[in-house]
C-alpha cells in the first residue's frame, strides 16, 4: 500500500499539464490534512511536477528531460524577468523554442515570429495581436500594458502575454544568461545519473545475521552491503572484513560500521569521486532527506562516468574553463621541463585590476594537473594546495608557469609551481594530488 505522500505525488503527476493545483484542493481531493498537501506538493516542486508562480499560483508543468534542458517555459520567463501575467495563463507550462526582439518594421518582425516563440516588443499594440496569432507568446517591456481584446485573445489562445520592468536589451540578455546556465547544469553528472536503483540494491537488515551476509554474498558475488532498519533507513555498511572472525549467528547491527558516508541524488559524481577517494570507499548509499535507501553508486560507476564527462563536447563556458583556455604549453622537451604562458585578460581581475586570487589558484592547479597527467594517465582529486607567495599582477601582462614534480608515487603526486612575470617571481605554491587510475 503506497503512503499518502505517494498517492498525492501520483495524483499530481496524473494530471493535465497546465492544471492549477492548491493545497486546500489536494487536501478536499485525498481526504488528507492541508500539511500533509502542503508537503507532497512541495516535494513534486523539487521533483519538477509542478511550478509555483506569483501572482499565478502552482500548476502542473512538464518535467523537463535532462537532454532538453536547455528549453524554458514561459512560467520560468515569469520569474526570471520578474514579470506580470497580463493574459494565457493556461500555456505558461508550454516551453519556448527562441526569443525574437522585435525592434524592426511589423512585416520584418512577423517573418521571424513563429510558433514556440517569445517576442520581445514595446508598447506596440498591432505587433502583440499578430505575434499570438501566429503561435508566439509576447513579452512587453518597459512595464507597458496591453489591450483588453489582445488578454482576450492570448486567454483563447493560451498563449502568455507577460509585461516586465526591464527594458529589451535586459531582458533578453537575463533570458540568454538564463539559458546558458542551464546548458553548463547540464553536464554536471549527478549521482541520480548513475546510481543503481533501490529495486535492483542488495541490502541487509539490521536484524539479519552473519549467514544472510554469507548467502546473499555467494549469490551476487559482492561482499559491501548497506545495512537497513525495518523503514528502510540506512544505518550502517558491513563489509567482508565486518564479518571476519565473528560467529555466524551473530547479528549484523554488532559487527556493522555504524552512520556510514552517504550522498544524496542530487550530489555531483565529481563531488562523490573525491569522497570515495579521499576515504577508500568503494560503494556508497545514496539515500533521500529522511535517510531511506534509494540506491548505491560503486567506485566503477564513478570512474566510468568521469571519463564519460570528459569526452563530452563542452557547451557552457565556466571560469575554469576561460581560465585554462588561456594556458599554452611553450616548451616541454624533457618529461620533467613543460612550461605555461597564461595572459591575465581582464575576466581574470578583481577590484583592483590584478589577478583574482582565485583566478591564480585555478591556474597553478591546472598547471600542475598537466604536469601531473604525463606522469599518470587517469583522473585526479586536488588533496591540499598551499600558496605561499604572490605579489599582485597586472591586467594584460604575460604569465610563466613553471610546474615541477618534486614526487610522484602509485596513488600520490607533489608538484611545486613558480610564476613568473617578466622575469621576476610573482608566486609560489605547492600541491598535493590524489591520482585515480583508470
Amino acid at each position: 500500500m503506497a503512503t499518502k505522500h505517494k498517492q498525492i505525488l501520483q495524483y499530481i503527476d496524473e494530471l493535465p499539464v497546465g492544471e492549477k493545483i492548491s493545497v486546500r484542493q489536494i487536501a478536499k481531493a485525498l481526504t488528507v490534512s492541508e500539511g500533509t498537501a502542503y508537503r507532497a506538493i512541495k516535494d513534486a516542486e523539487n521533483k519538477g511536477y509542478v511550478s509555483t508562480i506569483e501572482r499565478v499560483g502552482t500548476i502542473r508543468i512538464e518535467r523537463k528531460k535532462k537532454e532538453n534542458i536547455e528549453k524554458l517555459t514561459f512560467a520560468e520567463v515569469v520569474n526570471i524577468v520578474d514579470g506580470q501575467v497580463l493574459g494565457g495563463r493556461d500555456g505558461l507550462h508550454k516551453t519556448l523554442n527562441k526569443f525574437v526582439i522585435g525592434a524592426m518594421k511589423l512585416e520584418a518582425m512577423m517573418r521571424y515570429t513563429d510558433a514556440g516563440s517569445l517576442l520581445i516588443v514595446g508598447n506596440r499594440t498591432q505587433a502583440h495581436e499578430l505575434a499570438l496569432k501566429a503561435g508566439a507568446a509576447v513579452l512587453i517591456t518597459g512595464g507597458f500594458d496591453s489591450d483588453d481584446s489582445v488578454k482576450k485573445l492570448a486567454d483563447e489562445l493560451q498563449l502568455p502575454i507577460i509585461s516586465s520592468s526591464y527594458d529589451t536589451f535586459t531582458v533578453a540578455t537575463m533570458i540568454n544568461r538564463a539559458i546558458y546556465d542551464q546548458l553548463i547544469k547540464k553536464e554536471i553528472v549527478l549521482v541520480e545519473d548513475i546510481l543503481t536503483p533501490v529495486e535492483e540494491t542488495i541490502s541487509v537488515r539490521t536484524t539479519d545475521k552473519i549467514t544472510d551476509w554469507l548467502k546473499v554474498n555467494r549469490e551476487t558475488m559482492h561482499s559491501r552491503f548497506p545495512v537497513v532498519d525495518k523503514n528502510l533507513k540506512v544505518v550502517g555498511m558491513v563489509t567482508s572484513k565486518d564479518i571476519m572472525g565473528h560467529d555466524p549467528e551473530t547479528q549484523i547491527d554488532k559487527i556493522m560500521t555504524k552512520n556510514p558516508m552517504t550522498v544524496g541524488r542530487k550530489t555531483s559524481v565529481a563531488s562523490s569521486s573525491h569522497m570515495m577517494v579521499w576515504e577508500g570507499i568503494e560503494v556508497l548509499p545514496v539515500v533521500d532527506d529522511s535517510n531511506r535507501l534509494e540506491g548505491i553508486v560503486s567506485r566503477q560507476d564513478v570512474l566510468k562516468a568521469l571519463q564519460m564527462i570528459q569526452r563530452q563536447p563542452q557547451v557552457g563556458e565556466t571560469i575554469d574553463d576561460i581560465v585554462t583556455n588561456q594556458l599554452v604549453l611553450t616548451r616541454g622537451k624533457t618529461k620533467g621541463d613543460d612550461v605555461y604562458r597564461c595572459e591575465v585578460t581582464p575576466q581574470m581581475t578583481n577590484h583592483l585590476g590584478t589577478i583574482s586570487y582565485g583566478v591564480f589558484t585555478t591556474i597553478v592547479s591546472e598547471a600542475a594537473s598537466r604536469v601531473l597527467r604525463n606522469y599518470k594517465k587517469g583522473d585526479l582529486v586536488v588533496e591540499n594546495m598551499t600558496i605561499y607567495f604572490i605579489k599582485p599582477v597586472q591586467i594584460e601582462s604575460m604569465l610563466e608557469i613553471f610546474p615541477k614534480v618534486l614526487e610522484v608515487g602509485r596513488k600520490f603526486g607533489k608538484v611545486d609551481v613558480e610564476v613568473f612575470n617578466g622575469g621576476v617571481l610573482v608566486g609560489k605554491a605547492m600541491m598535493m594530488c590524489q591520482l585515480i587510475e583508470r
